[in-house]
């Protein structure tokens, strides 16, 4: 933002005795006529040590030997894609200005037309050549629904391009083009970029032809919503519209990581942009490349993270690991022994930190390995060897299990929740479902809703109210503060620490 400086007389006077002051300093006037000139009253510019323009970053010479490899794509599609993940969130605005205005931009400038009676829109985002054959990495929300694909190389010649494959996960997408001639490309860096890096973005903003912007990486590890393995690389290099799928570089000239999405209020760049880190992408791309798609080890857990509660009820110190909520019927985790209640806390002796880590960490190994689960049961740790499946993608069933309000006999008042056993309210299933509940109670306090069942409490499956009543006593005669129910809410369980002091008093 630009600063309007209205100097004020006082401030004037106050700047022009700075600069007396300073030219006397400079070069002494004596009263006899005679005049002093300081040894250093040469050309300044002559004096700028050779090291600190060696340290400077220059990114000419980099720009020089990169942008060969940076390509535009223009997409003819007659689909959009609705990134509904990010509906509800801080980040619905600026990944649908990401997706539809600064990466595929499918209406461009206002623009669509007919072709043959069906309407398409038109589209731009920038990529680059990994490989001499032709290959380009891009984002998946720049190809997605593409019937025709073009491809403008950094010489102005244009190629048609087939799609090979996109990861959803991710939003990666691989392409090909071909010609007589091998292509110049980059390569993935093999080392992890850390915060205060200088960086630099190389794309096509805004339909004007190759762009280079620098700056430094801001933070690493950044989930925004995007799906279940964000781990953005954060940098504050401007991104623009049709940057949406270029290379951000280090400088070496090595791609730290693919240009996917901004933060922005007004649909232009403040600075904060996120790359896909080059670890996830080049791990991605040789999948792709290998067959089009994206194989992943599956474990077959519902996981949730880890709270200060839920540690103390679990007899823990930390909040370090995963929380099994429930393993699904037949999976590699059920197999194997696990169950609701258990924390995961390392994977082959790699520390889990919550259930994203642990989601990546499972993603990035191939079925059919074998990893070592370190995990937490009932006050002890232990090691599980589970043997991995092949993820596939997700049933998309998320209708939740509607419950009819009721307040037949059974019904009972337990730390601001009225409860009533399952059959009564006409829900299949053991456990109490939660008819009424204080909004200023614990419970509520603590995320529980009507119309969530309690299943266990203190690992103790819960068919009426003095179950849960007697998880609350031994809670009390143990010591603990919280004690830990299994809930289930629609389709999905997960577990919740409930303060158990108000029944202390």
């Amino acid at each position: 933002m630009a600063l309007k400086l209205t100097p004020s007389s006082k401030r004037r006077t106050s700047v022009l005795l700075v600069g007396t002051f300073l030219l006397g300093a400079a070069g002494a006037t004596f009263f006899d006529g005679r005049t002093t000139t300081p040894a250093y009253a040469q050309n300044l510019s002559e004096q700028v040590p050779q090291t600190a323009s060696r340290n400077a970053p220059g990114f000419a010479d980099i720009v020089d030997r990169v942008s060969p490899a940076v390509v535009s794509i223009q997409v003819k599609s007659h689909a959009r894609r609705q990134l509904s993940s990010f509906e509800g969130t801080p980040f619905e605005h600026f990944f649908e200005e990401f997706s539809d205005r600064f990466g595929g931009n499918r209406e461009r400038f206002g623009q669509q037309r007919r072709d043959r009676g069906r309407q398409f829109s038109m589209g731009q985002g920038s990529g680059f050549l990994i490989s001499k054959d032709g290959y380009i990495v891009t984002n998946g929300h720049v190809v997605d629904g593409a019937e025709e694909v073009s491809v403008v190389l950094h010489n102005g010649d244009v190629l048609d391009a087939e799609v090979i494959g996109v990861d959803d996960r991710t939003d990666l997408a691989l392409v090909k083009v071909k010609r007589d001639q091998d292509f110049p490309f980059v390569t993935f860096a093999t080392h992890e970029t850390r915060v205060g890096d200088w960086v630099m973005a190389v794309g096509n903003p805004f339909g004007l032809g190759g762009t280079v912007t620098a700056g430094i990486v801001s933070a690493r590890g950044r989930e925004i919503g995007a799906g279940p393995y964000d781990d953005f690389i954060q940098i504050d290099a401007p991104i623009n519209r049709g940057n949406s799928g270029g290379p951000t570089f280090n400088l070496n000239g090595n791609v730290v990581g693919v240009n996917t999405a901004i933060y922005s209020p007004s649909g232009g760049s403040v600075g904060i942009g996120f790359a896909i880190p080059a670890s996830i992408a080049s791990n991605v791309v040789a999948d792709l490349m290998d067959d089009g798609t994206v194989t992943r080890g599956w474990l077959g857990v519902q996981i949730q993270p880890i709270t200060p509660e839920i540690a103390e009820s679990l007899g823990r110190n930390d909040v370090v690991g995963a929380l099994v909520t429930q393993p699904q019927s037949g999976s590699p985790a059920d197999q194997a022994g696990l169950t609701a209640g258990d924390a995961i806390l390392s994977v082959d002796g790699k520390k889990v930190d919550g259930p994203r880590d642990l989601a990546r960490t499972i993603s990035s190994r191939s079925p059919g390995d074998t990893v070592t689960l370190k995990i937490w049961r009932q006050g002890k740790a232990e090691d599980v060897d589970v043997k991995l499946g092949t993820l596939k993608a997700d049933d998309g069933d998320n209708s939740e299990r509607r419950m009819s309000r009721n307040e037949d006999r059974g019904a009972s008042d337990v730390l601001g929740m009225t409860l009533a056993p399952t059959e009564d309210v006409g829900i299949d299933g053991p456990g109490l479902a939660v008819v009424e509940i204080d909004p200023e109670g614990a419970a509520a306090q603590a995320g529980i809703r009507v119309g969530d069942v309690i299943l266990q409490a203190g690992g103790v499956n819960t068919a009426d109210a003095s179950d849960l009543e007697n998880g609350i006593h031994t809670a009390n005669r143990e010591g603990r503060k919280n004690v830990l129910l299994k809930l289930q809410t629609g389709e999905n369980t997960r577990f919740v620490a409930l303060p158990v002091d108000e029944e202390r008093s």
